[in-house]
């Protein structure tokens, strides 16, 4: 799971197959169609959480509406603002696997879906109504930009197209995630929120989401990853 820190990890490991599929002309070719026409694991998992959310109606039409739209708004700006340049899919931002960026995703992945996902399902043993009804909008939503980011990806959309789905559903989230620490605030205790061990961890677990996804955004995607992309799909149409 990408997590939606900016470079999935659909990006570095496509760059590990081209490697090992070097030199094997057309048939490299189809294996990198056929690839591409398929979810991944990652994506399906991520499609059973929004399924499941939006069944349960521990989201809000509001939600609902802005990864629909969003979905749209994508499709609409990989036309008319950043179509593809070329015949094959732009090259990653990251062309080789990195370790620290692997671990900075797997570090996203259990403080954003894992963690929230558990404290969720905690919520529903212990009543605690108002913990989920804050929290489950957030993880609606990351669930959202990891099926959209691998969607971008298996289509064959431009960078800036790829890029831009984290950096929009973070922002996004970044409101969910201070109305979540502002219900866990609102908490006094045991019989609002559960367990008294519950409600600080709740607030723990919203104070560290609020930190981790800004500084995401403000410290990673916005001044590194998505000049990268723009960068390097203009360079690319210079030289074409």
């Amino acid at each position: 799971m990408s997590g939606g820190v900016g470079p999935t990890v659909s990006d570095i490991r496509l760059t590990k197959e081209e490697e090992a599929a070097e030199g094997k002309g057309h048939l490299k070719s189809q294996k990198q169609s056929t690839r591409r026409g398929f979810l991944s694991f990652r994506q399906l998992n991520a499609l059973a959480i929004i399924v499941v959310f939006s069944a349960s109606g521990m989201v809000g039409i509001a939600d609902l509406a802005f990864t629909v739209l969003s979905l749209i708004y994508v499709f609409f700006l990989s036309k008319v603002a950043f179509p593809l340049l070329g015949s094959s899919p732009d090259p990653p931002v990251f062309g080789q696997s990195n370790k620290t960026l692997n671990l900075y995703v797997s570090f996203a992945a259990v403080i954003g879906l894992f963690l929230p996902i558990a404290y969720i399902f905690e919520g529903i043993l212990e009543g605690d109504k108002e913990g989920i009804k804050a929290a489950a909008p957030h993880v609606f939503l990351l669930a959202s930009q990891v099926f959209m980011e691998g969607l971008t990806f298996s289509a064959g959309l431009s960078l800036p197209i790829r890029a831009f789905v984290p950096v929009f559903y973070n922002s996004m989230r970044i409101f969910t995630l201070f109305d979540w620490l502002k219900s866990e605030i609102e908490k006094v205790g045991e019989g609002s929120g559960g367990s008294v061990r519950r409600v600080y961890f709740g607030r723990a677990l919203a104070v560290a989401n609020l930190g981790f996804w800004c500084f995401n955004l403000f410290g990673f995607l916005l001044p590194v990853y998505l000049p990268l992309a723009l960068k390097k799909y203009y360079g690319y149409k210079e030289k074409i």
